[in-house]
């Protein structure tokens, strides 16, 4: 046996085959448990914010539009350090304790949102109901990477990501029930409606409780014999279906010692130093499909009300087939960034979606377009930029060591939303009362070349993972030489 590196420690190394016989399963009931169990998290996002932003509390806790705002905004902050604080934590101490912790937070906070008598009780669980959502894309990202099989993975990832606008067709359906005043008090049914991401909440966190901790990430932390009898267990459990396991040759095993501490300066070196052109591809992703997603999502009504003069009642209804077309893009696109590939697959997503996005801007100048044809180029152009988002979460997720998974997703995914916070102040500005519609067709035209810039970045930095163990893709900072048997 030779030698650890000295990155890896002077621990003596243990040969696994742990990575290489998760990545030669077969699709089973297991991983479908997986996807359930963990992919909920977007669909209580979007649910969530689908929700809040329609204000139906702001009558009964007196609240004026800044107030109302800034509900949203607190939420979107306790995102962002939920996600800081709790990615470090998930690569610390493991997945499946923070995707349980993470959803029980928001389970709680969520739930006693829903009995704010003030305007400072809702912002508190709000930010707190945030902080848990935040925690969730990092530990649920890190555990579904490392546990869904390599040729499935992007498709996986992708899908899930999406299903926050499944979420969020279900917090505007449920909108239009609650806060009618025919059908329920107006002081009731914002609080029911608060109520509905923790009962679902409820169902899931009986399931996670089944999920297995990553044995990629025991197998990296000192714990070696309980990540083969994980594996063991799993292949059991897919053995018990009737699949036929092939043996995992010995030439794919991974030398491993126990991860080093890693500080900031440590972390900040791997992303800077050792990683920068795939930092600068995943600060490039997440910057361009957020800043055009809070651009158009949260100023659509507004561009409807002023430019096309409908009302903000009958602006839901439009929402539908917009979110409709983000949710088909990761379903129906998803697969081929397994097939076709992750940079050529990126590239024509961002890119297409800023071509329709250019394309629309054009004819929106022209005043060739009504609001429901203005509708259906969003639709289109987000059916691809939808796919493209949720490729972002991919790409930054599957491209570091595995030791550092959970942080280099808080940290972009932190990034991204301080570049989606500003995108709608300053389309807001750029709407205005709808007298003039040059300046957001400029604006429509930045959207469109920031994103065709994103894919560009993606298409010359971009790293071809698909297929590839996530070992293959970025070596784990506790990886050694293996010495192979003469």
């Amino acid at each position: 046996m030779t030698a650890a590196s000295p990155a890896a420690g002077t621990a003596t190394p243990q040969v696994s085959l742990v990575p290489a016989r998760m990545d030669r399963l077969p699709w089973t009931r297991f991983h479908w448990s997986i996807v359930i169990g963990l992919g909920v998290s977007w669909i209580l996002d979007g649910l969530e914010i689908q929700i809040v932003s329609a204000a139906g509390y702001q009558s009964t806790l007196h609240m004026d539009s800044v107030q109302v705002g800034f509900t949203g905004t607190i939420y979107l902050i306790g995102q962002v350090v939920g996600a800081l604080f709790f990615g470090r934590l998930t690569d610390k101490i493991g997945r499946k304790r923070l995707f349980i912790l993470t959803l029980a937070i928001y389970l709680v906070a969520s739930g006693i949102a829903g009995f704010s008598f003030a305007v400072w009780f809702l912002w508190i669980f709000r930010f707190i109901a945030g902080l848990g959502i935040g925690g969730e894309y990092t530990a649920i990202n890190s555990a579904i990477d490392e546990l869904i099989p390599s040729r499935y993975r992007g498709r996986v990832d992708i899908a899930v990501n999406g299903t926050y606008w499944g979420g969020a067709m279900i917090g505007a359906t449920a909108n239009l029930f609650l806060l009618n005043p025919n059908i329920l008090a107006v002081d009731w049914g914002w609080r029911i409606g608060f109520f509905i991401g923790p009962v679902l909440g409820l169902i899931i966190i009986y399931l996670r409780r089944h999920i297995p901790e990553s044995p990629r990430w025991l197998m990296t932390h000192g714990r070696l014999p309980e990540a083969e009898q994980t594996v063991d267990d799993i292949e059991a459990r897919v053995q018990a279906e009737g699949k036929t396991l092939t043996p995992v040759p010995e030439s794919k095993a991974l030398s491993i010692v126990p991860a080093p501490r890693l500080g900031f300066s440590t972390v900040s070196r791997i992303f800077l130093v050792q990683y920068p052109k795939r930092s600068f591809l995943g600060f490039s992703m997440m910057v361009t499909q957020s800043f055009l997603y809070n651009a158009i999502f949260f100023t659509y009504a507004l561009v409807l009300h002023n430019f096309y003069h409908i009302s903000d009642s009958d602006t839901s209804w439009y929402f539908f087939p917009f979110a409709v077309g983000n949710l088909l893009g990761p379903l129906i696109l998803g697969p081929w960034f397994d097939t076709i590939g992750r940079r050529k697959m990126i590239f024509g997503t961002y890119g297409l979606a800023g071509i329709v996005l250019a394309i629309s801007a054009a004819l929106f100048s022209a005043g060739s377009l009504t609001a429901t044809t203005q509708t259906v180029f969003w639709c289109v152009s987000f059916f691809f930029a939808s796919a493209g988002a949720s490729s972002a979460y991919l790409t930054v997720s599957e491209i570091f060591p595995l030791e550092l998974r959970g942080q280099a997703i808080s940290y972009f995914f932190a990034i991204g939303q301080v570049a989606g916070a500003i995108a709608p102040t300053v389309f807001g500005a750029l709407v205005g009362e709808g007298t003039s519609r040059g300046p957001l067709t400029i604006g429509y035209y930045f959207g469109a070349g920031i994103m065709i810039l994103g894919g560009l970045i993606a298409w010359f930095f971009g790293v071809n993972a698909e297929g590839q163990s996530l070992e293959d893709v970025a070596d784990p900072l506790s990886k050694a030489p293996v010495e192979h048997a003469s």
